[in-house]
């Protein structure tokens, strides 16, 4: 009895000192977070102080704001915030309209001053003959053998990309700018919409999804012209309605139809948007002053300049976005395949265990050196581009302009930069694919083999589907070090200063190259206090916006497991 009272004795000071341990370590935890975010919030708002002075506005103009603004969308908020998901629905809608705007307006500069259009209609139309070619030959009941079908395919594929844009720029009667991307764009954004639409819709699915997909085409090409009229441009226009305005078009119907108890949510976007105009309107009315700030649509839609009132960031911004397209188009696909293939197909030997502990060290290698492996691959080995044709020849054929020039690989060009940062970011792209993959479970795996699957059905049907969470947060991951990274930059030979590109072999200047050289070459106390406070909002905004896509791809995928 004794030594069983004792026992107890025991273990119940044990399970005391084990809850008392755990109780400290969570507070400290919960301090440590609470911490980190404080201080992140301090650093932003006294960055956000510098480049926005909000103090220099007149009292007034707060008050306007705060009454036209602040106080109905408080109030709203703490209304939806009463009825369930109310509130989450308005601020989906109000995101998707806001992010939509960023990726619209991004988009339009690069389309406006580097890729014409017309040529972007060319090569989708190339695309499409190309994939109509495939298609059709995968759907002829013929017994045609797959490396018969596979071959045609490549052939395809060549000669439509070679051929078939050289020919339409050729044609002497083509469609406007405007109408271009209207054409490319909303053919885009009506596939996607005819896929989301019948997926959530129910009955009639397909004639309502083919409704859904001719109004979005529709709209999309009618915003070009309407844009022009009114003085935002037909390009600006029909990017702004595919980018923002079919996307919230269609999550709006889907929430009247599906979510009627939600759908007073959609309030919110339109309180805070017409609060925004309203407080504009009354200010400008009344003549109150706003804040002095760096931070406008001047700052962003112009060239760098020595002279701190005329200097900007729009060389810098455009070509982030290209950077930052060369980099997804490179490292994802390649980084997940390599995830794929190490998890799913190699063998469990030596060679795949060695690839593996590489692959994780080359995670934590320094910026730097990613840029010296740049410079010497891709700058001094591989050199200027090879034209197909040489300088002066005449291209009676009507060759893709792809084909026919380009300096692509020399220093501190778009594709060099791109290419560079990309080898940055894949080990983490792989390690977390990875990851993501190995954490789905062998018995799924089991069942689909199970079932008759082969692997690659398994593995595209299966394991991709419940790892892509995974897989958007290491891209998330590695998309945020690349858009900030600025030695491999440096080391490829990026200019600090340069012009607005104007192709892919253009040498680029990234916002964080800008930004370095506001703070160094151009130090005096404007460019220090003020414009590069701006340069720094600038970018967390581009990073953000361009990371919330990545955000909300994965919190459906995992809402849908």
């Amino acid at each position: 009895m004794a030594t069983d009272m004792e026992r107890s004795e025991t273990v119940g000071s044990f399970e005391r000192i084990s809850r008392t341990t755990g109780t400290i370590f969570k507070y400290a935890l919960l301090g440590a977070t609470l911490f980190g975010i404080l201080s992140l919030g301090v650093l932003l708002v006294y960055v956000a102080n510098d480049a926005i002075q909000p103090l220099t506005a007149d009292p007034g103009w707060f008050l306007v704001f705060f009454l036209a603004l602040v106080v109905p969308t408080v109030a709203v908020c703490w209304y939806l915030n009463q009825r369930e998901d109310s509130l989450a629905v308005g601020v989906t809608a109000l995101g998707i309209a806001a992010v939509g705007t960023l990726f619209g307006a991004g988009l339009s500069s690069v389309f406006i001053d580097v890729i014409s259009p017309l040529t972007l209609l060319a090569y989708f139309l190339a695309l499409f003959v190309s994939l109509a070619i495939s298609i059709g030959l995968s759907r002829i009941n013929t017994d045609l053998p797959f490396l018969g079908w596979f071959g045609i395919t490549i052939l395809a594929f060549v000669a439509s990309f070679t051929f078939i844009p050289g020919i339409i720029l050729g044609f002497p009667y083509v469609p406007t700018a405007g109408i271009a991307m209207g054409i490319v764009s909303g053919s885009l954004v009506a596939l996607a919409a005819r896929m989301y639409v019948g997926s959530r819709w129910d009955g009639d699915r397909v004639r309502v999804r083919d409704i859904a997909a001719t109004v979005a085409l529709l709209a999309t090409v009618a915003a070009a012209p309407v844009g022009q009229l009114v003085g935002i441009g037909a390009v600006p226009a029909a990017l702004l309605i595919a980018m923002a305005g079919v996307p919230l078009g269609l999550y709006v119907a889907d929430t009247v139809v599906h979510r009627p108890t939600d759908r007073i949510g959609l309030v919110l976007p339109a309180v805070v948007v017409g609060g925004a105009l309203l407080g504009a309107l009354i200010v400008d009315l009344v003549g109150f002053a706003g804040p002095k700030s760096w931070l406008d649509w001047q700052f962003l839609v112009t060239n760098v300049s020595t002279d701190p009132e005329d200097a900007g960031m729009y060389p810098a911004i455009v070509g982030s976005v290209l950077l930052m397209f060369v980099v997804a188009v490179a490292s994802f696909p390649l980084g997940v395949g390599t995830a794929v293939y190490l998890e799913e197909y190699a063998p469990d030997n030596r060679l795949t265990r060695v690839l593996k502990i590489n692959i994780s060290n080359l995670a934590g290698v320094p910026s730097v050196v990613y840029g010296l492996l740049g410079a010497g691959l891709f700058v001094t080995y591989l050199g200027p581009g090879i034209p197909v044709l040489p300088p002066g020849v005449a291209n009676p054929l009507g060759l893709s302009p792809i084909f026919v020039a380009g300096n692509l690989f020399g220093s501190g060009t778009i594709v060099v930069g791109g290419l560079t940062l990309s080898l940055l970011i894949l080990p983490i792209i792989i390690i977390s694919s990875q990851e993501a993959i190995r954490s789905v479970p062998d018995d799924m795996r089991e069942a689909s083999y199970g079932m008759g699957a082969t692997r690659w059905q398994t593995v595209k049907n299966v394991v991709l589907p419940r790892a892509f969470p995974g897989i958007l947060t290491g891209t998330i991951l590695g998309l945020g070090r690349a858009i900030g990274e600025t030695a491999p930059l440096i080391m490829i030979g990026a200019a600090h200063i340069a012009d607005l590109p104007r192709s892919f072999d253009s040498v680029v200047a990234a916002m964080p190259m800008q930004i370095f050289a506001y703070a160094s070459t151009l130090a005096t106390d404007e460019f220090y206090n003020r414009i590069v406070p701006a340069a720094v909002i600038v970018l967390l905004v581009a990073m953000l916006a361009m990371n919330s896509v990545a955000i909300a791809l994965r919190n459906k995928y995992q809402r849908e497991q």
